[in-house]
């Protein structure tokens, strides 16, 4: 249904993965394969909608950086398909294994499923709201009365203040690593190339010496919080790894700008770097280099120098 829809890749893209994640979350509940889950209650059509909404709406803001305040889960027991079971649902634990979760002392479920993997399929970190400049705010109120605290589910949108207005740029992205001592070069490469078109941010191999005195190579991969489940699965089907490691990285970075500059060879793409608005790095596109250096028969290093000189002058 949501694979032939007319939603947006992006939308299409990430509620596929969050359901995903709760069939994962399933599977291995019942210790059967991915193919035959049943999706129970998150296969009903408010689950589609909440999924799917969620979805849109990030889009529609702008798929901006995603933090979730600490998780918080009622007390007492929920009625499933396979019977009674204390909170929180065996599948929620699941899909929120290595996230931390508070019990709290209201008797009712606050996190199902689809919440869940809707947060974990977005959520950059759990944590504290990061200092921002607030823009917008919004508020979903629920219709269960609670003792303790407000029924309410509240969205702040902003804009991070964690540096100097306009110096750099920063966000969060998420290194998956492996070691491998015997995996060959054909499908090392291979692995590699399809982890790129899912979308990792970069792949590199470094060569370490591994234990029984093994020459391997360390398998890491940079990516969007968002795409991890997907690249991590990719490296368990596509290489020899039986397990990986993931870390947070902060990343600063400069702002980013392109522009055309008129050379000799043809026109040539040069990509910016700025630093509080001032020009700190200028480097050419290598294919616009490229396709100008076969156009014209001339060496590459040669189109470089040209692409820098009309920058300059």
């Amino acid at each position: 249904m949501i694979g032939s829809s007319a939603l947006s890749d992006f939308v299409r893209q990430k509620a596929l993965a969050v359901f995903e994640r709760v069939a994962l979350a399933e599977a291995k509940i019942h210790g059967v394969p991915l193919e035959t889950v049943g999706f129970h209650e998150v296969g009903a059509i408010d689950s589609i909608a909440d999924i799917v909404g969620a979805c849109v709406a990030l889009e529609v803001l702008g798929r901006p950086r995603v933090i979730v305040s600490p998780l918080r889960e009622g007390r007492g027991w929920i009625d499933c398909a396979h019977g009674r079971f204390p909170l929180p649902s065996p599948a929620t634990l699941e899909i929120l294994r290595g996230i931390e979760l508070e019990l709290v002392d209201e008797s009712w479920e606050s996190i199902t499923p689809t919440g869940a993997a809707i947060a974990r399929e977005f959520a950059e970190s759990f944590g504290p709201m990061p200092r921002m400049e607030i823009e917008k705010i919004g508020y979903g109120i629920g219709t269960r009365d609670l003792q303790e605290r407000p029924n309410v589910l509240r969205a702040v949108l902003g804009r991070a203040t964690e540096t100097a207005p306009n110096e750099y740029e920063t966000d969060t992205i998420i290194e998956i690593e492996t070691n491998l001592d015997d995996l060959s070069p054909e499908l090392t490469g291979a692995a590699m190339e399809r982890l790129l078109a899912l979308g990792a941010l970069d792949v590199t191999l470094t060569p370490v010496q591994m234990k029984k005195n093994r020459p391997g190579v360390r398998f890491s991969v940079l990516c969007e919080p968002a795409l991890e489940s997907q690249i991590v699965r990719s490296i368990l089907r596509e290489t020899s790894a039986f397990g990986v490691r993931r870390s947070e990285k902060r990343r600063y970075k400069l702002e980013r700008r392109f522009e055309k500059v008129q050379t000799a060879f043809g026109e040539i793409t040069l990509k910016l770097g700025l630093l509080a608005g001032e020009v700190v790095q200028v480097a050419p596109e290598f294919e616009s280099c490229r396709a100008a250096s076969e156009q014209s028969g001339q060496p590459l290093p040669a189109i470089y120098r040209a692409a820098l000189a009309a920058f300059s002058g």
